[in-house]
């Protein structure tokens, strides 16, 4: 076990070491500076604007952004429809796989266009190779939606005072090709050595231990898990996810995959400081997420490492943790902490079943998911920081008796009513499917495979990964019916685009703003105090939106058990 918990930490200091010095690379890409990718990638990306017809170096304002942003998701959607309602009778599908019906394909296409990758389908016998490489393509594209919506942000707080904030197109550009797919290559060739399958054949037939023959399904899997991780999808090209041998085969691909979701939340923190040439702002929002995390992760490897207080009580051997749903080779540690990992950052890949977790655990995985501000997606997790900041900078401004001011901009009633929108959107969209779904049993019920608090529990995590952008499940949900595909599809949808025009919306607002230097009397938003300030109001909206139901579920799992 002590080498378990040496290994969790060697694998985040390591990640955090790394993402410093490629937060400064990032901010080079972002600042049209020169990097060492420029030869390979300067040619590629003249030809895309080229043929796109896109000039690069036109000023967009705020409203044009986002218009941007909503029209090339709409294409990409009517696509995915295409393919995946039609995938059976299209090429690239050795097992036959069939086509989806509307309402699975509606969320899946819904799912991986927003960046949740919410699966009512196992990737085996639900998807031809096709349709695993349009959403392969969504995963990159998703991401890239998340930076360029950040990077617009960066340029309000850089620029003094602006009208237009850069080029949405070329953010989003940059981001895919400069960032995401290098070490999207180089995370596929190790996960290649590491034995996960990188083919086009169909699936092979293998005798086991116990001579049976069995059908195994390959594909071209290591690409796919590589920007699923690097990405912060989650979407697993297997049913089982990252527990499943070929997706995650050892103990050094569970930690790589582990550093590859972290890497780039992490780094785009550093790339904001270094943006806006304001590394002590960075520091402190690396610090209100850094602390936040370990209140979550802590708490869960100490919980799955003890193991399982019913089965001890029968007498039987837990010395190795609360196994239940977990993978040998990991371990139970190891297991605790990706279940924090995944739920903090947005990703939803798991290597272990978050529907065996302990209770307690489950409650923190909701949390961590609940939240949505530390660290989070790529992109989106500064997005929605942002808005804890705006709350937190308005209320110490009424606090102080000052007109609120963030980075030299007055905030004003019309960002904070956008702020406050943004803020109860996430509690509202969770607590009212979920609310919805336990009133409407004819609908719900039959998908239930537990009952009583666990069974509540189900409902409230799926709400929960949905509108987290998540797309990580309590499994004993059945989640593949006309229900769940289309209100969790409706969720996604509003908790995708809504949280990403706000943000983007203020920053826009605010640079138009005339800029006002410090003074005196400034309240300082890059200090420890400031930091406990945000961290204050995250943890009483939390509170106050979610301990009811939280209450309800696995809190009431858990005292059940003594």
């Amino acid at each position: 076990m002590n080498t378990e918990i040496l290994g969790i930490i060697a694998m985040f200091v390591t990640t955090v070491l790394f993402a410093i010095p490629f937060g400064k690379y990032m901010a080079k890409v972002y600042g049209d500076e020169k990097t060492l990718l420029d030869p390979i990638l300067n040619p590629i990306e003249r030809i895309f604007y080229k043929v796109s017809g896109i000039d690069p170096r036109t000023e967009m304002n705020w409203k044009q952004q986002m218009a941007a942003l909503i029209t090339i998701n709409m294409i990409w959607f009517l696509l995915g429809m295409l393919i995946l309602t039609t995938q059976g009778s299209l090429p690239l599908n050795p097992d036959n796989n069939p086509s989806m019906s509307a309402d699975l394909a509606f969320n899946t296409i819904i799912s991986f266009v927003v960046n949740c990758n919410l699966q009512h389908y196992s990737g085996e016998t639900g998807m031809s190779y096709l349709g695993q490489f349009w959403l392969m393509f969504l995963q990159f594209v998703s991401a890239g939606i998340g930076m360029a919506a950040a990077v617009i942000v960066f340029r309000a707080f850089r620029d003094r005072t602006a009208t237009t904030l850069g080029n949405f197109y070329a953010y989003f550009v940059r981001s895919c090709t400069r960032i995401l797919l290098p070490l999207s290559l180089v995370m596929a060739v190790i996960l290649t050595f590491q034995g996960s399958p990188m083919t086009f054949e169909g699936k092979d037939t293998i005798t086991t231990l116990q001579g049976d023959t069995v059908a195994v399904s390959r594909g071209p899997a290591a690409a796919f898990i590589a920007i699923k991780h690097i990405g912060t999808n989650g979407g697993g090209f297997f049913g089982a996810n990252s527990a499943h041998p070929f997706e995650n085969p050892s103990y050094l691909s569970n930690m790589i995959e582990m550093f590859a979701q972290m890497f780039i939340p992490i780094a785009m923190i550093f790339a904001l400081g270094i943006f806006i040439k304001r590394r002590k702002l960075a520091w402190m929002i690396f610090g209100v997420m850094t602390v936040g995390f370990l209140l979550l992760v802590i708490p869960n490897i100490i919980i799955e490492a003890k193991g399982n207080p019913a089965i001890a009580a029968m007498g039987i051997d837990n010395s190795l943790g609360a196994m239940e749903g977990k993978e040998i080779r990991f371990g139970a540690a190891a297991s605790g902490f990706w279940s924090i990992v995944t739920t903090v950052i947005s990703t939803g890949s798991v290597n272990a079943m978050h529907d065996s977790t302990m209770p307690l655990s489950g409650m923190n995985e909701l949390l961590a998911m609940m939240i949505n501000a530390f660290y989070g997606g790529c992109g989106v997790g500064i997005l929605n920081f942002f808005i804890f900041i705006i709350l937190a900078v308005f209320i110490s401004g009424l606090m102080v008796g000052r007109t609120p001011e963030f980075l030299g901009k007055k905030v004003e009633a019309r960002e904070m009513k956008i702020a406050m929108i943004i803020a109860l959107l996430h509690p509202f969209l969770i607590l009212v499917g979920t609310a919805l779904a336990a009133a409407l049993p004819q609908y719900t019920t039959a998908s239930l495979n537990n009952p009583g608090f666990h069974g509540f529990g189900e409902i409230l995590y799926e709400y929960t990964s949905s509108a987290a952008n998540n797309g990580s499940g309590f499994e004993g949900l059945g989640d593949n019916t006309m229900w769940w595909n289309i209100s969790t599809g409706l969720v996604l949808i509003l908790s995708r685009f809504l949280p990403i025009i706000g943000p983007v919306a203020i920053a826009g607002l605010l640079a138009e703003k005339k800029f006002i230097p410090e003074g005196d009397g400034t309240l300082k938003t890059d200090t420890a105090t400031f930091g406990l300030m945000v961290f204050a109001v995250i943890a009483i909206v939390a509170a106050l939106s979610f301990f009811p139901a939280l209450a309800l579920g696995p809190i009431a799992e858990y005292f059940s058990l003594y």
